[in-house]
């Protein structure tokens, strides 16, 4: 049975002929034999081409909306009752005008698609000439801190002969979670001549059980005793970035937060982020009899009722 179209194509059957031309595209570059070297590259380029041309034609589609796998049996004024259909059981037609072949796989160069642009050289050259390598991609895994400052890097790469190898690369200051870095020429080899592919490495940003990371702004829980509470302090904290000093207001409670500004993730082109300190008052676990008597003096002489209102 053919698989479900909108499946394929990784769609919901909302999806508009914008989208379905997006998936398609994307895929079409991920699975073409001449750049997926995988065992079933060729049987997924052809099951996304088919999925495409279901989809891409707003009375084909129609007819698989309403009818499903059987929708090829509903095609208007189709072949008379007893002729061999195609997709029922009957023998398939031989390529229609303006398909090309690549290996046992038929591409479609009907339509709206930019053949050219979604596979460049591979359209024009086939299979002889220069051609360009494939770009690869990998992840670079970073701490917080190694975001901030950047600075070169060496990693470490599996190769596809089983072999590693390190490459060096110049990170950003202020990089993000998720952004790319292309090391131009590092991917695959061109084949007779042509110029290699690329590499792009993807950044991770390690979670920090100390930090949040929310865009550029870096939040934190500032810890302090209940006298730097009410009284205010100056606390030096190590920052992400590097050692700050933040300055605690008289009479502040746990969940104030402080901000302190541009202390966040640089930005080379534009506003850093901000640094967030977030009050967390903290008592000891255990209290010598000298304090303890402090605090019930304290408590004594203190008109101040947290829980007004309450009862």
């Amino acid at each position: 049975m053919a698989k479900d179209p909108y499946s394929v194509l990784g769609l919901s059957r909302t999806a508009d002929a914008k989208e379905i031309q997006r998936a398609y595209r994307k895929l079409a570059r991920k699975y073409h034999p001449d750049v997926n070297r995988e065992p079933d590259a060729a049987d997924r380029f052809k099951e996304i081409g088919e999925a495409y041309s279901t989809l891409s034609d707003p009375e084909t589609k129609a007819r698989y909306d309403r009818f499903g796998a059987d929708y090829k049996q509903y095609s208007g004024a189709g072949p008379a009752r007893g002729a061999p259909r195609w997709g029922a059981g009957g023998p398939r037609p031989g390529p229609r005008p303006g398909r090309s072949g690549y290996g046992n796989v038929n591409v479609d160069m009907g339509g709206d698609v930019d053949w050219e642009d979604l596979l460049g050289d591979w359209i024009r050259q086939q299979a002889t000439g220069p051609a360009h390598g494939a770009d690869h991609e990998a992840e670079l895994r970073l701490t917080l801190e190694e975001a901030i400052r950047g600075g070169r890097r060496t990693v470490r790469l599996a190769q596809p002969d089983g072999e590693t190898r390190n490459y060096d690369v110049d990170v950003p200051p202020g990089v993000l979670d998720g952004q790319r870095i292309r090391l131009a020429g590092e991917g695959a080899a061109g084949r007779e001549g042509g110029p290699p592919g690329d590499l792009f490495l993807t950044v991770r940003i390690q979670p920090d059980p100390r930090y949040r990371l929310k865009g550029r702004d870096i939040h934190f829980d500032l810890p302090v005793t209940p006298s730097e509470a009410a009284l205010g302090a100056k606390i030096k904290v190590n920052a992400p970035a590097g050692p700050v000093t933040i300055t605690v207001p008289e009479g502040s409670s746990s969940g104030r937060r402080l901000r302190l500004r541009g202390q966040g993730m640089p930005d080379p082109r534009g506003q850093p982020g901000n640094l967030y300190a977030e009050i967390r008052i903290m008592v000891p676990p255990r209290l010598s009899s000298k304090v303890r008597q402090l605090y019930e003096q304290l408590d004594a002489v203190s008109d101040f009722h947290p829980r007004e209102g309450l009862q």
